[in-house]
């Protein structure tokens, strides 16, 4: 994994997360973004995953 990013987003009364990462495909060897709106809690899950 070569980045990551987080911004802090807020709609109403939730508070969200958009989390951005940056994963190699094992097929092609390229580099491609996995985006996901979450939790602030679920972050540090989402990038600990492969």
């Amino acid at each position: 994994m070569a980045k990551k990013s987080v911004a802090s987003l807020q709609t109403g009364s939730k508070r969200l997360a958009k989390a951005i990462k940056m994963v190699k495909s094992p097929k092609t060897g390229a580099y491609m973004f996995v985006e996901s709106i979450m939790n602030p809690e679920e972050v540090k899950d989402f990038f600990s995953k492969n």
